[in-house]
């Protein structure tokens, strides 16, 4: 009986390590796809990347301008040890010289305000300008809630946007 009991205990304590183990390799798994996407050479504040991790599947999701980011962004994130599956969901923008217009316009109408010029200067700016179709929408992180409202009413001043989505969200942690 005492044997039985030992070996449950051995491997209650063996499913616990294996379990903890299993976490820190999925921890890592996001921290080195965080880093391969934002250090692409592509990657722009006009480019929203995004991914899930269960396991060793990473599942990208997003919107590029460029078809080429999203290819390199599946290959290195392919490329990340433990990563076995990559479902590349990344949406490619369709080429429009207006979306382009509309893309430099909202950057100057909201990186020249003031209090969000910070943003911009940051390594990779926080505030990500998807334009499809003469609908923007604004991703990614703000200090605070006004200047989420604040970016949200610069890109509405755009001549020729048809909508802006706002979801910036607030990280007061920043």
């Amino acid at each position: 009986m005492r044997r039985l009991a030992i070996c449950c205990a051995a491997l209650v304590i063996f499913a616990a390590a294996s379990f903890a183990q299993s976490e820190k390799g999925e921890q890592r798994i996001i921290r080195e796809v965080r880093h391969q996407l934002v250090t692409l050479p592509y990657y722009t504040v006009f480019d929203n990347l995004s991914y899930k991790v269960e396991g060793s599947t990473v599942t990208l999701e997003g919107q590029v301008v460029r078809p080429t980011l999203r290819s390199d962004a599946g290959r290195v994130v392919k490329s990340i040890e433990g990563v076995e599956k990559v479902v590349n969901n990344i949406e490619v923008l369709p080429l429009s010289p207006n979306d382009d217009r509309i893309r430099r316009a909202v950057y100057r109408a909201i990186y020249s305000k003031p209090g969000l010029d910070q943003y911009a200067m940051r390594a990779v700016p926080t505030i990500h300008i998807i334009v499809k179709n003469g609908h923007v929408t604004l991703v990614g992180a703000v200090a605070r809630e006004m200047d989420k409202q604040q970016a949200g009413i610069a890109a509405n001043t755009v001549s020729g946007v048809f909508s802006v989505t706002n979801n910036l969200t607030v990280d007061n942690g920043k």
